[in-house]
């Protein structure tokens, strides 16, 4: 939706901040279920969930796209929320059941590398349709696309299946619970939470503020932002590789946030080249994509035997909990012109980052084992 925003608020009247107020609601309906998703994955299983979620999904999308008043895209976005607080508790169960220990950190790479390349192609993708027929059309089409992956699912449902959890995993409610209060997790919910709150700066703001601060054009900025997805994919490649070659993770995860909030600063301050700013935002997004297998890794060795769902479903909220929470932020800065606030928050938010992952206490310990299966 991001270099849609332009159309939409032009078309139904409404403020970016209007926009940022129903992604918040889009992500606090994904914040809360979240958790609650783990728990029925660790109980039911992954692939009905994945299937129902993604279902959600699509058909979020597509009220959005038939909106002709702001009370249908809330409405939208409020179904979407409900099928995107699935994704991470079950993709990330079927990946811990289905993939073998030492293989991990290349099937943590090759899952987001894929989520990277999807939002890398979105972009380009709504923004050229949205110019050429309307934002209508543009969401439309991207809710065929989701059914289209939804069906291919559904047709490979067998590849998704995970044995139940052991009987005795299936403990008390309360003991569930305390899982997700250990230390470990919650300071893993903790990275999440203010790391995206960056993150949603540039994924949904960067193309309006790039418009406004460098004066580009939308389709400019929008390539601007598929660069930094394509170079955050490429970034989770390497970063598999070198995830299963170091046992420090929390070095690793910190690293690429220092380089990656080094370049948003100097985006920041206005001084880059307008020509260079798709170089500059794929070189920070290759920074930023290299610490998501040690990321991902890094929860995988907080959580415990037979609670891989709800961990990841609770801590995975961190990322909702930081999506929801700035996106009215950005959005004020952008009615009041002042874009380059969006990239100083977006850069103290990843410094801050840094320091939480720094002190993980569920950072690998020992490296990976280089044995083939």
């Amino acid at each position: 939706m991001a270099p849609l925003f332009p159309l939409i608020t032009r078309d139904l009247g409404v403020s970016y901040a209007a926009l940022g107020f129903a992604m918040t609601l889009f992500y606090a309906v994904s914040a809360l279920c979240q958790p609650l998703a783990g728990f029925v994955v660790d109980r039911m299983g992954a692939r009905r969930l994945l299937l129902s979620g993604l279902a959600l999904m699509v058909a979020g999308v597509a009220v959005i796209g038939a909106a002709s008043s702001y009370a249908v895209l809330v409405a939208g976005m409020l179904i979407a929320g409900l099928g995107n607080s699935v994704f991470h508790p079950a993709d990330f169960t079927i990946l811990n059941a289905r993939v073998a220990p030492h293989r991990l950190g290349y099937a943590y790479s090759a899952h987001g590398m894929a989520g990277s390349l999807g939002y890398a192609a979105a972009p380009a993708f709504s923004g050229a349709l949205g110019v050429a027929f309307g934002w209508n059309v543009a969401l439309f089409a991207s809710a065929g696309a989701g059914l289209a992956v939804l069906l291919l699912l559904a047709f490979h449902h067998r590849k998704l299946d995970v044995l139940p959890e052991p009987v005795e995993a299936r403990s008390s409610a309360s003991a569930q619970t305390k899982v997700l209060l250990s230390a470990p997790v919650l300071m893993c919910f903790l990275y999440f939470a203010i790391y995206c709150c960056g993150l949603v700066g540039l994924q949904h703001f960067s193309v309006s503020a790039l418009t406004v601060q460098y004066g580009v054009t939308a389709a400019f900025a929008s390539a601007a932002l598929s660069a930094y997805m394509i170079g955050q994919a490429a970034g989770i490649v390497t970063g598999g590789f070198i995830a299963a070659r170091t046992a420090r993770h929390d070095a690793v995860a910190g690293g690429g946030l220092a380089i990656g909030a080094a370049m948003i600063l100097f985006v920041a301050t206005g001084e880059v080249p307008s020509g260079a700013l798709a170089v500059l935002l794929g070189a920070t997004g290759f920074a930023i994509g290299a610490t998501g297998p040690s990321r991902d890794l890094i929860v995988k060795a907080s959580t415990p035997s037979g609670a891989t769902g709800r961990v990841y479903g609770f801590v995975y909220a961190g990322l909702d909990v930081g999506s929801l929470a700035t996106p009215v932020l950005y959005g004020w800065f952008l009615d009041r012109g002042m874009p380059q606030a969006v990239f100083f928050v977006v850069f103290g938010f990843f410094a801050l980052a840094i320091f939480t992952v720094l002190n993980l206490p569920g950072r690998a310990r020992r490296p990976a084992p280089a044995q083939s299966a």
